[in-house]
């Protein structure tokens, strides 16, 4: 290669070389400076925002950037509250809002847009601008403003709406919508904007349907105390911050308070709940169940059309009675394909009273199809007599605390406690031991063997073939299984005791889980949990006023609140083989702040929310 042809090979590839780094430059595309988290802000409004005298029925809102609307059926709070709710709409840097409905005289109009406007791009929300304009020639000023949480766990609730009333009767929460309205955040904060000075009622209500007033089924809260709504002049702090993180600066200067701003409402939903039938079930011939929505305070009545048990059934329940199984007795009943029969009960009407229905059913139990294979398998088998079926809890390492629980698949005839055998181990050699026998159900399906063990003693249980037999002539086959007691230096243990000492309250034991795991009555003498396994608990309270040993919700119809529900503000890190002792005053620290932070999480988004 001449020197010419070398110059000319090396310009060609810097040529190339440019290219392919322009090429790669234009893939990347610009880099550009920090993500932008700046909401939107407002440049000017037609009307002006806190206007006099605004007779129209259309608003503007201009910004400086693009915006969206976010779910604005959700996000957009009005007050007064409007059944014919208003359209929301962006276009460009502009929002409108129109309303649907005609506006009232000498009214003050409040728009609390929540986290609904948001910039195109990156989704910042300028969070809860609120939007006010009055028809007369004055404009209210007055808040009010608090938390709601749920009564039994103190979790703070989302999307709740909080109403207020001038009138002071409890009834007009179910007759007329409120005056004006908030709505909660995922803190459970609500503020109601734009109230005129006077005294209020103060509910907050689940409102499912949008109408604004309480319906039966629905959640709700109401405030013990009537409230006046008052501002008053004081020094007050202004974060600056540099991003999401620093701080830039805090500024001090002279502002307005408006009080009350602490109200606090605890949300709940009456134990009347809608009774109906909700299904019916027959998964084997022997058995058939019925599904009650809610709790019943008798068994229905069922009467046999075309076919006679009389004496022929056992009935299990559980202790709600909502969920209810019909043991057939007789094969003469059983072998029916379709039962048909009138059940009678007591069903809630549209405004929740119980009234007596009959619902005629067909009961049918659906044999499943096979195929010609498995009809021969099943015909080698018929010889074959299928086995009565029993579970347990027994488990290799066994809890001291635990008795052996046998369940059944279905009632128990007669059993043979001879062939039911309970040994120790004594160095090499199991030794029978007595034990306590117990029915623990109904209907002879769930039994104990009860006994006092001893820490990290083996033992084992034996069941001889033919210990049981079932009402449909099934017999059990045998049964062998070995445990051992786990060591007492596996537990901790932790004692409670509360200041001041109220007989009435009830302690429970969670998990980090916010789980319930153990329940006891305050003792004066301290409330001893035992045999907790190492590891993360919390502790919870409530006050049991009717001393039926469960925490019960309110009704709005005789004014009961929930009973009171208190945490332990902090967890308790249980070691092996300790035994903790805490003195617990449960009102030193605020309601509001005793749950702990790892706990809390919005009822709203819980499963079967409230």
């Amino acid at each position: 290669m001449t020197n010419k042809q070398k110059i000319h090979f090396a310009i060609v590839a810097f040529g190339v070389m440019l290219m392919a780094y322009a090429c790669a430059n234009m893939a990347e595309g610009p880099t550009g400076g920090p993500k932008d988290l700046t909401p939107p802000k407002v440049l000017k409004s037609n009307p002006k925002n806190g206007s006099l005298n605004f007779s129209k029925k259309q608003i503007e809102i201009l910004f400086d950037e693009i915006v969206s609307i976010e779910k604005a059926t959700e996000n957009v709070i009005i007050s007064p509250p409007q059944v014919k709710p208003p359209d929301v709409k962006s276009f460009g840097k502009k929002i409108s809002v129109e309303f649907n409905e005609d506006l009232m005289d000498s009214t003050t109009y409040s728009i609390n847009f929540g986290n609904a406007i948001v910039d195109l791009n990156e989704k910042n929300a300028l969070k809860n601008y609120v939007f006010s304009f009055a028809t007369g020639n004055e404009i209210d000023t007055m808040k009010i403003s608090g938390t709601v949480i749920n009564a039994e766990d103190l979790n703070p609730i989302s999307g709740i709406c909080v109403g207020i009333y001038r009138e002071t009767s409890d009834s007009v929460f179910f007759k007329k919508p409120f005056l004006r309205i908030g709505k909660t955040d995922e803190k459970g904060h609500f503020s109601i904007d734009n109230v005129k000075k006077g005294t209020y009622k103060v509910f907050a209500l689940g409102d499912a349907n949008r109408d604004y007033f309480f319906q039966p089924g629905e959640g709700l809260a109401l405030y013990d105390s009537l409230v006046t709504p008052y501002s008053r002049i004081e020094a007050m702090q202004d974060t600056i911050w540099k991003d999401s993180v620093h701080v830039d600066s805090i500024r001090n200067y002279m502002g307005t308070r408006f009080l009350p701003d602490d109200v606090t409402l605890r949300y709940f939903k009456e134990s009347k709940k809608r009774q109906y039938l909700a299904k019916n079930e027959r998964k084997n011939p022997f058995s058939f169940s019925l599904y009650f929505n809610t709790t019943l305070t008798e068994l229905p009545t069922i009467k046999p059309l075309n076919f006679d048990w009389d004496g022929k059934y056992m009935v299990q329940k559980n202790n709600s009675m909502d969920s209810i199984t019909y043991w057939l007795t007789d094969s003469t009943v059983w072998k029916t394909d379709t039962m048909q029969m009138a059940v009678s009960y007591l069903k809630t009407d549209s405004i929740f009273q119980l009234m007596p229905v009959t619902d005629t059913l067909n009961v049918s139990f659906r044999k499943t199809k096979i195929n010609s294979k498995a009809k021969s398998a099943k015909k080698s088998n018929e010889l074959k007599i299928e086995p009565y079926i029993f579970s347990n809890n027994v488990a290799g390492t066994f809890e001291i605390f635990n008795p052996i629980i046998l369940r059944f698949d279905a009632p128990l005839e007669n059993f043979d406690i001879s062939k039911i055998k309970l040994s120790q181990k004594v160095d090499t050699v199991y030794k029978t031991i007595p034990f306590k026998w117990k029915q623990i159900d109904s209907t002879k399906m769930s039994y104990s063997i009860e006994n006092k063990w001893i820490a990290e003693m083996s033992y084992e249980l034996t069941v001889d073939s033919a210990a049981f037999k079932s009402i449909y002539g099934k017999i059990s086959n045998k049964y062998v299984s070995q445990f051992k007691i786990r060591s007492l230096d596996e537990y901790s243990s932790l004692k409670i005791f509360l200041t001041p000492i109220n007989p009435k309250v009830v302690l429970q034991i969670l998990d980090n889980k916010d789980i319930l795991l153990a329940s006891k009555p305050a003792s004066e003498k301290g409330t001893v949990f035992e045999y907790l396994k190492p590891g993360e608990y919390y502790v919870r309270m409530f006050v049991d006023e009717n001393s039926n040993g469960k925490w019960d919700t309110g009704d709005l119809t005789t004014k009961r609140q929930p009973e009171e529900v208190f945490y332990y503000p902090r967890k308790f890190t249980l070691k092996a083989n300790w035994e903790f002792e805490e003195t617990w005053d449960y009102k030193l620290v605020p309601l509001l702040k005793q749950k702990p932070i790892e706990l809390l999480k919005d009822a709203s988004k819980k499963k079967d929310s409230y």
